[in-house]
């Protein structure tokens, strides 16, 4: 076993886009297993790279969003092997599912939001943080609870050719729904309707969002699920139909420049449309986790529910394959593998 615990740092904020000077490389001892009461110790196997993690290396503010210490390792959704618990619940050996940090090893949590799940036995670590993990689990939520998904109710989906947004988008259809979806390029909009089966795709990148959405959906939107926000978002609501409800899931659009997420134009359309607008985390729905997981089976077993995946392999890769999600350059739900026991199911 190594002595070292290798980790990477927020060395500065970063000024709009992200660049390798925002991160510093360190090795530190492996820490303690002398734990309090509610804690574990890991050793990290993999981490998914989330888009909201760019907001959390942003000044502590007064969103409710968690903000990285300089000089403290990058928070990041992973996978991870228990070396020793004081957790209720958790037992050394156990395979987890949490909010960790790039480094080899860490202490977690066994509280609050930021708990740590099991991973269902019979699904590898990565399938626990990809094809099954948070980025599915948040479509599902999004979509079946906030959303309150009704067949034969028209869906628009921003980011939808990302992890979160496929698959809703798919789950949308599965549940009988009239799809479309807005993504950045012909071939994303071309893989999400002839890979993933949904109605229609919007290209913003060569057209008139708020224009295809009137006519693609004559009737208005009655769920939008939001991954994006900006003129997007306000093409949407432009666009809502009466009782309408839109699912606030990220505002990506934002997060990798230096301004602030942007407010809405016409509230009055909200209130005049009876329209219901709502975030939510996945983790609120922790004690679910199995529910979701159990139906994701199910559903991609049945052919149900097309995956990408884009699995990068390092730990000294970490900063550069997380800035991939800002330029383009990601093909699907982005993982970085750091240990050979990534295959393991149990």
């Amino acid at each position: 076993m190594s002595t070292v615990n290798r980790q990477w740092l927020l060395k500065r904020r970063p000024a709009g886009h992200l660049n390798e000077g925002d991160f510093e490389y360190r090795e530190a001892p492996i820490p303690s297993d002398d734990l309090k009461p509610g804690e574990i110790l890991v050793r990290n196997v993999g981490f998914l790279c989330a888009p909201t993690m760019r907001n959390w290396m942003d000044p502590p503010s007064k969103s409710l969003y968690p903000s990285i210490p300089l000089g403290q390792p990058i928070m990041a959704p992973g996978v991870a092997r228990v070396t020793a618990s004081q957790a209720d619940g958790i037992k050394a050996g156990d395979r987890v599912l949490g909010l960790s940090s790039w480094q080899d090893y860490a202490v977690l949590s066994g509280g609050g939001l930021r708990r740590p799940t099991l991973i269902p036995d019979g699904i590898d670590f990565l399938e626990g943080i990809g094809r099954y993990g948070l980025n599915p689990m948040t479509a599902y939520f999004g979509l079946l609870d906030v959303g309150a998904a009704v067949s034969g109710e028209t869906l628009v989906v921003s980011g939808a050719a990302g992890s979160t947004g496929s698959t809703a988008a798919q789950i949308g259809k599965i549940k009988g729904m009239k799809v479309i979806g807005i993504a950045g390029g012909k071939s994303k909009c071309a893989w999400l309707t002839n890979e993933c089966g949904i109605d229609a795709a919007i290209d913003y990148k060569s057209e008139d969002v708020a224009a295809r959405i009137a006519q693609l959906c004559p009737a208005g939107i009655d769920v939008f699920y939001d991954n994006v926000g900006g003129e997007i978002l306000q093409a949407a609501i432009d666009n809502m139909a009466p009782k309408g409800r839109i699912v606030l899931c990220g505002q990506i659009a934002s997060y990798d420049t230096a301004e602030t997420a942007e407010g809405l134009r016409n509230m009055m359309r909200l209130i005049y449309g009876s329209i219901r607008m709502q975030g939510f985390l996945c983790g609120n729905y922790a004690d679910r986790f199995n529910e979701a997981v159990n139906n994701l089976k199910a559903w991609t077993a049945a052919g149900k529910i097309n995956y990408r995946e884009d699995l990068r392999t390092g730990f000294e890769n970490l900063p550069k394959s997380f800035s991939a999600l800002f330029d383009g350059s990601n093909a699907g739900t982005l993982l970085v593998q750091i240990d050979d026991s990534a295959k393991e199911t149990r």
